[in-house]
């Protein structure tokens, strides 16, 4: 070997042992959020609450009259409203209520959050970076993050969370809560395990929009599952909804087209030969 690469190796890998303590001790510095996550609770937005009315979202006349309308649809079998039946995903806050597990992946500058279902993907940067104004919206949105030390153990155990530049449309479950037209929604979360059992992890979502009175919290629960076998969910192979303006139809096992709701009229076949 060449004196000059021989060199090169050796300094390399003196450089490499050098840094390798200290790259050993980053991790340290997190908690342990391995595993898959699922959701404890139903669909709901707050999982501690009944679904529908029960709910009792903060909602502004205007949207409170647009979720009544939602909820009369869905009562009458209709899903037009529902933007995940038509395989768009439930972006944020509604992705957090982790309809499949999640994965939380930590690293120094970034945490990332995969949800199995419409594969849901953030990225939480907590680099210390700060908001620009040229964010482009997304579903899941723009978030900055920092991790604290509630517990004063050294170790840091809480991320923080501010959520911005969402886009729509979105709802919050599937009784169509909604959410401003405007899409100017900012929501924060608090995420930590849970004091009593480490396989309890909870995240204490804060959600400000103009279509409610006051921001609404609730506190959504994920139970570890430690050795997980991941799932792959496609949303166009497994949708049987199809829509034709506000009609919902569902497609049935031998591929015809049946009512979602008594009485509901046939589809306009006037375009085509009959």
């Amino acid at each position: 070997m060449p004196i000059v690469l021989k060199q090169s190796l050796i300094a390399a890998a003196l450089v490499m042992a050098a840094s390798a303590p200290a790259l050993a001790q980053t991790p340290g510095k997190y908690p342990d959020w391995g595993g898959a996550w699922e959701r404890i609770g139903g669909g709901s937005f707050d999982p501690n609450k009944r679904p529908g009315r029960a709910q009792q979202p903060p909602l502004t006349e205007e949207y409170r009259a647009i979720w009544e309308a939602n909820m009369a649809e869905e009562k009458a079998g209709g899903q037009s409203y529902n933007t995940q039946v038509h395989c768009l995903p439930g972006g944020m806050p509604r992705m957090m209520t982790a309809y499949q597990p999640m994965e939380i992946i930590i690293t120094p500058e970034t945490t990332y959050i995969h949800i199995a279902f419409f594969h849901e993907f953030r990225r939480v940067y907590t680099d210390g970076r700060g908001w620009t104004e040229s964010i482009k919206p997304t579903f899941s949105g723009y978030s900055i993050g920092h991790w604290i030390d509630a517990a004063g153990s050294g170790r840091y155990d809480t991320l923080e969370v501010e959520t911005r530049a969402l886009k729509g449309p979105r709802i919050l479950d599937p009784s169509g809560i909604p959410v401003h037209k405007d899409n100017q929604t900012i929501v924060t979360e608090r995420i930590f395990l849970d004091q009593r059992n480490g396989d309890l992890l909870h995240d204490v979502i804060t959600t400000f929009d103009h279509a409610f009175t006051h921001p609404w919290t609730v506190d959504k629960t994920y139970s570890r599952l430690r050795n997980p076998t991941w799932i792959e969910d496609i949303c166009a192979e497994n949708n049987l909804y199809v829509f034709l303006g506000k009609e919902s139809y569902y497609l049935s096992a031998d591929h015809e087209l049946m009512p979602t709701r008594k009485d509901q009229p046939p589809p306009d076949l006037r375009n085509f030969q009959r």
